[in-house]
């Protein structure tokens, strides 16, 4: 059985409007680590109708890393003293740790921005819908950054699927598998509660936000969630296990600690099977410092014919079984593409703050079942 996600939608009501083909709309980004730096800084450049307009930030090395890329940006040492100008900005995203998402989404809301926010949204899908209501209060947008709907590997099993060339899915199988065994430290890696660490709630997000966007809400969820390396204080090798409400079986594996990776999806159905190993080279190239530009002669998110995943049925051998199938060239610039569309009324909510309510349940239902070694009711949503 299969389900489908509808690409957009937009619940909580949509932002402040110009008329279309007006702007450009003006981006506060607060935070510039890892998430801003990256990620959000770039992407948020490469659009067409946006400008990065301020980064919050207090720390002069990072500040110095902006204005190198971005020499026009301007520097806030707090979020705060964006809502003392709120009406020279016209976008907050935030890229700052966790634990922050839910206070500085509401600080905006409330001064009338707009808002992107990193996955996880908040800790629990009660603070989600919380934000979600205020933000269909005030009329304003509230989209939350799950950039990995846009992964080469997740678009042509999309593909593939609405296709038919499956058949039937029965079981889908997803991995963000590592080979960290030292610890980095930081907030990710810590057993504060209060963090919101982990990788329960860091690739986890990822890969139920996946998983319930194709096969649609959960019935139950089984976990095992355990702390592998010495020293470490936060989940590091997490299994979740979802049962859809259509009957399709959802295997979700995030980890720190593979020694030998498996393969990135595996989908099973009635008809064949979509088998793909290693990760979309979006984020690789974004960390090397490329960029996707509009109109360049280099094509952005493809990866070469020899990582092409296969399609088959019956036995494998040891070259792999099936037949390749071209990857979907990876595509996290059209993330914020749809946000100036929303923006300016012109399209849709990308990813809402309600979708990602549903994906903190099952996440919420994961550490219950880890902790308490049951099988985990999901509570009903129509948010897809």
């Amino acid at each position: 059985m299969t389900g489908t996600g509808s690409d957009t939608s937009l619940p909580e009501g949509s932002s402040r409007k110009v008329p279309a083909g007006e702007g450009p709309f003006r981006v506060g980004l607060v935070g510039f680590g890892l998430a801003g730096s990256v990620f959000h800084a770039p992407l948020i450049s490469a659009t067409e109708g946006l400008v990065l307009d301020t980064v919050v930030t207090g720390n002069p090395d990072r500040q110095r890393q902006a204005r190198d890329e971005f020499p026009d940006v301007r520097f806030a040492a707090t979020p705060d003293e964006l809502w003392q100008r709120a009406d020279e900005l016209d976008l907050i995203v935030i890229a700052s740790p966790n634990k922050t998402h839910v206070p500085i989404a509401r600080a905006a809301l409330e001064a009338g921005l707009p808002v992107v926010v990193d996955k996880p949204i908040a800790g629990t899908a009660a603070q989600a819908r919380e934000l979600a209501a205020l933000a269909e209060e005030r009329g304003l947008l509230l989209s939350v950054f799950q950039n990995r709907r846009w992964d080469n590997d997740f678009l042509t099993l999309r593909k593939l699927i609405s296709e038919g060339e499956l058949g039937d899915v029965h079981r889908f199988e997803s991995r963000f598998e590592r080979w960290r065994p030292e610890l980095k430290g930081g907030w990710r890696e810590s057993g504060d509660p209060a963090e919101i660490g982990g990788l329960l709630y860091d690739l986890g997000s990822h890969l139920v936000d996946q998983a319930l966007f194709l096969f649609g809400p959960a019935a139950t969820v089984y976990a095992e969630s355990d702390v592998r390396r010495q020293g470490a204080a936060a989940d590091d090798d997490t299994f979740i296990a979802i049962t859809h409400t259509n009957g399709v079986r959802s295997h979700l594996y995030a980890s720190a600690t593979t020694a030998q990776l498996g393969p990135r999806l595996r989908t099973l159905g009635s008809k064949a099977g979509y088998v793909k190993y290693g990760l979309d080279p979006q984020e690789a190239a974004l960390r090397d410092g490329e960029r996707p530009v509009a109109g360049s002669e280099k094509e952005w998110g493809v990866e070469p014919e020899e990582l092409w995943g296969r399609v088959g049925s019956g036995e494998s051998p040891p070259t792999g079984g099936g037949v390749p199938v071209p990857t979907v060239p990876g595509a996290y610039p059209a993330y914020y593409a749809a946000v100036a569309a929303a923006l300016r009324g012109t399209g849709e909510n990308p990813v809402t703050a309600l979708e990602a309510a549903d994906a903190l349940d099952v996440l919420e239902a994961a550490h219950r079942s880890a902790h308490e070694n049951v099988t985990v009711t999901v509570p009903v949503t129509v948010t897809r």
